[in-house]
């Protein structure tokens, strides 16, 4: 892990400035609202107690406010049930071990697969179809942490940081030394929240973080979102078709989507 600088600030205030060509300031911080919205409800949901009780219906609409598993929803509650699934998260978000040993607990025991992340590839165990490798498993473990407990679990996401092909928001704005690397899925989240931090502390001194009311959690997760959109539309413009680029979203529905806010259902 590099001990020098982090984040590579220059070129993260100018993925900013792009973000404020194609969305306001209030458009970012309605944008964090909806991310407090989103975390109020996990809460709600994810408490010790109503865990417990919590039927398909819910854990369907949880499962469908996040990007990676929005349209794999009833696959994984069908491999998983019901119990399954409510057992993985119980001890995901409550079990005694520390976090990068629950965070990987509960990847294995969903893909059956124990190793290096960056060599995933095989569907969630015993549904070939349903297409779940272990990294969509890795997004769903972050977003439960996270919106449960946000000042205290960070976002990692593919969009965010993808180690099979090593793409992503983070790369863009830290320093080729950083490494987000880790020799499983664990360890790799534990370097995730390092650069997330670091970014994070960053963006708030230097103002490209921090929209809206408050010292919000979620702030760092509204600019990375931009960040990946502002990134995705400069290499459509490169390798796409101009009629192409028209049915790609814009920014600020981009972002909502990888937030998984965009038409929230839960």
């Amino acid at each position: 892990m590099s001990t020098g600088q982090v984040v590579d600030t220059e070129t993260a205030q100018e993925f900013m400035l792009q973000t404020l060509e194609q969305a306001s300031r209030a458009d970012l911080g309605d944008m964090v609202a909806e991310l407090e919205a989103k975390s109020a409800r996990f809460r709600e949901l994810l408490s010790p107690d109503a865990l417990l009780t919590l039927e398909r219906k819910p854990l369907r609409g949880l499962l469908r406010s996040i990007f990676a598993t929005r349209r794999k929803a009833d696959a994984i509650l069908d491999v998983m049930g019901v119990d399954g699934l409510r057992n993985s998260i119980r001890y995901l978000l409550y079990g005694q071990p520390a976090t990068q040993e629950r965070y990987q607990h509960f990847v294995d025991c969903l893909s059956g697969y124990w190793g290096d992340i960056r060599l995933a590839r095989k569907p969630l165990a015993g549904h070939d179809a349903a297409d779940l490798p272990e990294n969509v498993l890795c997004d769903l473990a972050s977003e439960l942490l996270h919106f449960t407990e946000p000042d205290t679990h960070w976002l990692w996401t593919r969009w965010m940081w993808d180690p099979r092909v090593g793409t992503g928001a983070l790369p863009l704005v830290t320093m080729d030394e950083y490494d987000l690397h880790g020799i499983d899925a664990g360890e790799t989240y534990m370097k995730v929240g390092v650069a997330v931090a670091f970014v994070r502390a960053t963006g708030d001194a230097a103002g490209f973080a921090r929209f809206g009311a408050g010292d919000s959690p979620f702030g760092i997760d509204v600019f990375l979102s931009c960040v990946y959109a502002v990134y995705m539309y400069t290499t459509l413009r490169i390798r796409m078709t101009q009629e192409f680029n028209k049915v790609v979203p814009q920014l600020p529905e981009l972002s909502r989507r990888l937030l998984g806010v965009w038409k929230m259902d839960l």
